[in-house]
């Protein structure tokens, strides 16, 4: 029985119709395996979730809208929730229909994040998405259409050919949509995607990747949305609650192939070979007790992700340290530098054009290990 209550579930979907240029994610699952996988992951919630009360619930992939509103049923229905609980799931643009949109509805989930990541048609060929702009116009309206208000959409920036216009023609696209929440992603060329064994020409280097996002906060702050978080920006009370537990070192299950999940002071991985999860669903490939070091190096590492930075009375009462005496060297380093910020609380990472703390994030971050 689990000591503290754990309200967050991430439940994932590892199918795809193909797999991206650029993912490296454990995704591309034939669908054939589908029926077997779904009765998997049921056992495995049903070991594991101890019948709490959800405050978000997570469907992620791979590509969630692949599976058919029954399947998606038998899985929600696993668990507590009520009306308050924010529900998500994330949809590929092409496999939105109004029946589809309609049942997702009915079903209780109330958020959708649909991965667009461009705008542009060959650029949307070149990385490998199935879709087309048009597309993602039209499932936005569907979506709409069918009562979803709290929409989000995925954007990478930094894509091969990219120029910094079409960057902000993707942006305006976006906004013009209306949609609640924008998630926007530099590119990653990770080991196990076909980019980083085929590696695409004419890349926009890091300064023109670091000027995308500049403008993407400048942009996306004239047109009335919060940049709450590094890669995150919404409209007032759209916050993802989900993700927000992650970054304030909440506790969530992961469930399904390749899966993580923090529960009980354990933070643990699920097997990433499809075979040998549906064999023992309940087994975990890694398992580990988070010592008092690492929970602190996480409380600063993910509070810093988020505008408002790190509360540090929080920190020294829970940690039972001196956070300004402790971290001394690198605060002036940084106050010094402008790219850290004081705050009525604590710190948080600078937003300003010319010391922007979030384009040196991992350096930063990297101080306080």
């Amino acid at each position: 029985m689990s000591q503290t209550q754990t309200t967050s579930a991430y439940i994932h979907i590892p199918f795809c119709r193909g797999k991206c240029n650029y993912c490296s994610f454990i995704s591309g699952i034939s669908l054939d395996k589908k029926t077997g996988y779904i009765y998997s992951l049921l056992k495995e919630i049903d070991y594991y979730y101890q019948g709490e009360e959800l405050k978000t619930l997570y469907i992620g992939g791979g590509t969630p809208s692949l599976l058919e509103v029954d399947e998606l049923y038998k899985i929600i229905n696993k668990f507590n929730y009520n009306t308050n609980t924010e529900i998500t799931i994330e949809v590929n643009p092409n496999d939105i229909t109004e029946d589809f949109a309609v049942g997702l509805k009915t079903l209780g989930i109330n958020r959708v994040s649909m991965g667009a990541q461009s705008f542009d048609d060959k650029t949307l060929k070149l990385i490998g998405r199935r879709h087309t702009s048009s597309e993602i116009y039209e499932s936005v309206n569907i979506l709409k259409n069918a009562g979803f208000e709290n929409i989000s959409l995925d954007l990478i920036y930094g894509l091969p050919n990219q120029t910094l216009d079409m960057f902000r023609q993707d942006l305006k696209k976006v906004i013009s949509l209306g949609v609640k929440h924008i998630s926007l992603y530099g590119l990653k060329i990770d080991e196990g995607c076909y980019f980083y064994s085929n590696m695409p020409e004419n890349l926009p280097n890091e300064d023109i990747q670091a000027d995308m996002y500049l403008m993407a906060g400048e942009i996306t702050n004239k047109n009335g949305y919060e940049h709450y978080e590094i890669s995150n920006y919404s409209k007032p009370n759209y916050n993802s609650k989900h993700n927000t537990n992650y970054w304030k070192c909440g506790q969530y299950y992961g469930f399904g192939l390749s899966a993580h999940g923090y529960v009980d002071g354990i933070r643990y991985s699920n097997p990433t070979d499809i075979e040998k999860y549906m064999q023992n669903p309940t087994s975990r490939e890694y398992g580990k007790f988070i010592t008092k070091k690492e929970k602190l190096e996480e409380r600063i590492f993910l509070g810093l992700r988020l505008y408002k930075g790190i509360n540090i009375d929080d920190i020294n009462n829970e940690f039972k340290i001196d956070f300004d005496e402790k971290y001394k060297n690198i605060l002036e380093k940084y106050l010094l530098s402008g790219h850290l910020v004081k705050t009525d609380i604590g710190y948080r990472l600078s937003d300003s054009v010319e010391t922007n703390g979030f384009l040196l994030s991992n350096i930063i971050l990297s101080d306080f290990m």
